[in-house]
């Protein structure tokens, strides 16, 4: 005869439920108040005032530009979006979230593990100027103002991808992942758009269109990051690769990438 389970031997008790409540809704507050804590130090790091040169480079969208591919805002939203989608956008915040991920459980081999990949994954070589230049810079200023023990791992490392500094000196200082993989993630948006209303040329007012077009593929974007393993990243941006190839030859040229 099947032994039928009695309610209670399923369900919490009523003491239970609350404190397994309270446990949760403690884990949630301070959750928001590290992320709180976090917005200062990410709208300094990540903001163009960062010494890590980001103005100066395009992602290969100055070469797309001169083709005419992209005159206006929406067709600037569209190639944005793909980048977003397919390309470094998703690829990079993947990246942020391990190698942050890495530094929090002091696990230097995964973290040098991640930062080859991301080196890797920049196809072309201005594409790998782009993140090498602009991690290693970001670094060197973190290092030299806030300064942490667990950055040592990077001792000896000449060149760092960018997401993969700025993951791990976000770990390093305590800062939320979600909200440091956020912050970078539209930064990096917003570098496009502003390489965009000055090679297009657009107004402001279109630049922040196209910004406000983009407010909710960040967050998909970073959230499905956020929940991928490093096993499955990987993208399908051919013609970005393309693009930033063709950039190398350029011959008339405002940017870096």
């Amino acid at each position: 005869m099947a032994k039928t389970l009695q309610p209670w031997a399923t369900s919490p008790l009523p003491h239970e439920a609350a404190a397994g409540a309270g446990e949760g809704a403690a884990q949630r507050a301070g959750e928001r108040a590290q992320e709180a804590a976090s917005l200062p130090r990410l709208l300094l790091w990540l903001s163009p005032a960062f010494p890590v040169g980001g103005y100066s480079y395009s992602h290969g969208l100055e070469w797309v530009v001169e083709t005419g591919a992209i005159v206006n805002a929406v067709s600037l939203g569209d190639w944005i979006e793909d980048v977003l989608r397919h390309g470094a956008g998703r690829n990079d915040a993947i990246f942020l979230a391990h190698a942050w991920r890495a530094v929090a459980a002091g696990n230097a081999a995964e973290l040098f593990e991640v930062a080859e990949l991301a080196a890797a994954f920049a196809v072309s070589a201005e594409r790998q100027l782009e993140t090498l230049a602009q991690g290693t810079a970001f670094l060197a200023a973190v290092e030299a103002v806030w300064p942490h023990p667990a950055l040592a791992a990077f001792e000896g490392k000449k060149e760092v991808a960018y997401p993969v500094a700025v993951g791990a000196c976000a770990a390093a200082h305590g800062l939320a992942l979600a909200a440091s993989a956020q912050a970078f993630t539209q930064a990096f948006a917003a570098s496009l758009v502003s390489a965009g209303v000055r090679l297009v040329p657009l107004g402001q007012t279109d630049g922040l269109r196209v910004l406000a077009r983009l407010e909710p593929l960040l967050v998909t974007v970073v959230r499905q990051a956020l929940a991928t393993p490093l096993a499955e990243v990987g993208g399908a941006s051919i013609l970005l690769d393309i693009a930033s190839m063709r950039h190398e030859t350029q011959y008339t040229r405002l940017f870096r990438s």
